[in-house]
């Protein structure tokens, strides 16, 4: 009789909670005082309900309670040997302030800082420190109620859904942000700068969003160097440059390299250059005067890693639905969201992407009872003969002659 070698002594879901250090969350705890006045629903426990109903993908409150059921006596293993009320959790929601998983997230980065290190591009690293450059941007999140003001114009009915915006930063390829703004919909990209402490010598890649010239220029004198795209509305003046001839970039490639000055004084790079796929003329804008403007163009391509982000954020955890309708019950679902994504890319490095991420976080929000090893069952790669066999232990107790259910499985259809 053969034992299964994938066991594990917890469930899944505390095997994903055995990630988050528990003095960590007693420090948030402590400096916050997030458990003054709550006797029962602590922190920590609101942040296992949570975090089982954003990668389970619970779509409401009382949904989210009543799977909860399903875990029977697996929460022991936490120390919850009692459930909670829907309005006790949903009082927590609204009065426990987001700060405190505001904190917590920003403490396992700092945990796992080292084993969220950005992958190594060798195209350009003989050029640029991939470890210093950084891509930030936005995503916007609808609402069903304006607490938060939404973007855009009122529709014509008057009534407009609010929203939230998550700026964040996150190292070049490193798919986890280190920095994380959230402000309601409505507000412009611009306000982000204002938030950002930036180190001489890093390079900063974002989107036509965040134009703003006076930072530009602070940033250029502090040797703090930027790559973006020029708006089509920018009024400026060209000082000198060189123009390619059409032989050159006919098929795609640089147009032309010039440095220009804008209307405001601010001199920068201008780079023209010809997409061989699509074949869009594109014109990018950068203070990177001592790069090759291949280069420039290359480091922008990869902006749309942030991109990998937001989907991962949206397609994998619950972002369409809120167990609450307040300010701070809508603001911690988003921390917890980012939580569970620090986690699970934690996970993933571990296993060295044996699976995709999006496989990975499907296969755990299946098994959150399961008392297998999930980092175990991502590594296998090919299940032998013994994994496969899934006979009952009891049939072979007791033998088939007893009868019962298993007494015609080789007939079954």
């Amino acid at each position: 009789m053969s034992k299964s070698t994938n066991l594990s002594g917890q469930p899944v879901l505390c095997q994903l909670l055995s990630y988050i250090p528990k003095e960590l969350v007693v420090q948030c705890v402590a400096e916050h005082k997030s458990d003054h006045y709550y006797k029962t629903l602590t922190t920590y426990k609101q942040l296992i309900f949570l975090l089982y109903g954003v990668i389970t993908k619970c779509h409401s409150l009382n949904n989210l309670c009543k799977n909860l059921l399903f875990l029977e006596d697996k929460l022991m293993y936490l120390g919850i040997d009692r459930l909670p009320a829907k309005s006790t959790l949903s009082d927590a929601n609204i009065n426990r302030n987001s700060d405190v998983f505001a904190d917590l997230y920003g403490s396992l980065y700092e945990h796992y800082k080292d084993k969220l290190d950005p992958a190594h591009c060798g195209f350009i690293e003989d050029e640029v420190d991939m470890s210093k450059v950084a891509l930030f941007d936005s995503s916007t999140i609808s609402l069903f109620v304006d607490i938060f003001k939404g973007s855009g114009r009122n529709p014509i009915t008057g009534n407009k859904k609010g929203g939230l915006k998550i700026h964040t930063k996150m190292p070049l390829t490193g798919f986890v942000p280190d920095l994380i703004h959230i402000t309601e919909a409505a507000c412009n990209d611009k306000s982000f700068l204002g938030q950002l402490n930036l180190v001489p010598g890093t390079i900063n890649i974002f989107d036509k969003g965040y134009v703003n010239y006076t930072v530009w220029d602070e940033w250029t004198k502090k040797g703090i160097f930027y790559a973006t795209r020029l708006n089509n509305n920018a009024s400026f003046k060209i000082e000198s440059g060189t123009v390619n001839e059409i032989t050159q970039y006919a098929n795609g490639g640089i147009i032309s390299d010039q440095l220009i000055i804008f209307d405001c004084g601010l001199k920068a790079r201008l780079i023209t250059y010809k997409d061989y796929v699509s074949g869009k003329v594109l014109r990018f804008v950068s203070n990177m005067f001592d790069y090759k403007s291949d280069t420039i163009v290359l480091l922008y391509k990869y902006r749309w890693n942030i991109e990998v982000l937001f989907k991962r954020l949206k397609q994998n955890f619950e972002l369409s639905y809120f167990y609450s309708d307040s300010t701070e019950g809508i603001k911690t679902q988003i921390w917890v969201v980012l939580i569970a994504h620090l986690l699970f890319s934690v996970i993933h490095r571990q296993i060295k992407e044996a699976e995709m991420f999006v496989t990975l976080v499907s296969m755990a929000a299946a098994n959150m009872g399961s008392y297998s090893s999930l980092v175990k069952i991502l590594t296998t790669k090919t299940l032998n003969m013994q994994q496969r066999d899934l006979k009952i232990v009891q049939r072979e107790l007791f033998g088939p002659k007893e009868g019962g259910l298993f007494l015609n499985i080789e007939n079954s259809t």
